[in-house]
């Protein structure tokens, strides 16, 4: 009997094992909200929806090839046509959330499709504050590189 449940105990851990190692949290679910907001709002080339997650005043700092580019929300905004041909999609994969209170920050590797193939990838950092009950994104960086691999 002792074998028996030994090898239970040995199954049971082996299972536990290959469970995710930290599911989300509520509140980790409501800070990613306005960064995918802001994804989806570029998705659509809505500039509105873009607007609706990010803290008035921040800024967004770009690294392509060796080069950085600060620019204020607005001037981000303006360099999404809010019409256009092409199908615009970032998708995040394993992002990692740390909140203390009222801020928080996101880390994430990203793929960027344009008309559904890897244009660029590379990670995304965005701090966000909470402002009455709602987190906003205060300023985000990332940067890019051509050689993605495989999509995710």
């Amino acid at each position: 009997m002792h074998v028996r449940r030994s090898s239970l105990f040995l199954a049971a851990c082996a299972v536990l094992a290959m469970a995710p190692v930290h599911a989300a949290t509520p509140e980790e679910k409501a800070v990613l909200a306005p960064f995918q907001t802001l994804l989806d709002g570029i998705g659509k080339r809505d500039h509105d929806m873009m607007r609706s997650a990010l803290l008035p005043g921040g800024m967004i700092t770009l690294t392509r090839a060796d080069k950085t580019q600060q620019l204020h929300y607005d001037a981000f905004i303006e360099h999404i046509p809010a019409t256009g041909t092409q199908k615009l999609e970032e998708r995040i994969h394993d992002p990692l959330v740390k909140i203390d209170d009222n801020i928080a920050i996101i880390w994430a590797p990203y793929e960027f499709l344009v008309d559904g193939k890897v244009d660029h990838c590379g990670t995304d950092i965005a701090h966000l504050v909470k402002q009455n009950g709602k987190w906003l994104i205060a300023g985000i960086a990332d940067n890019g590189r051509k050689e993605c691999g495989a999509s995710k």
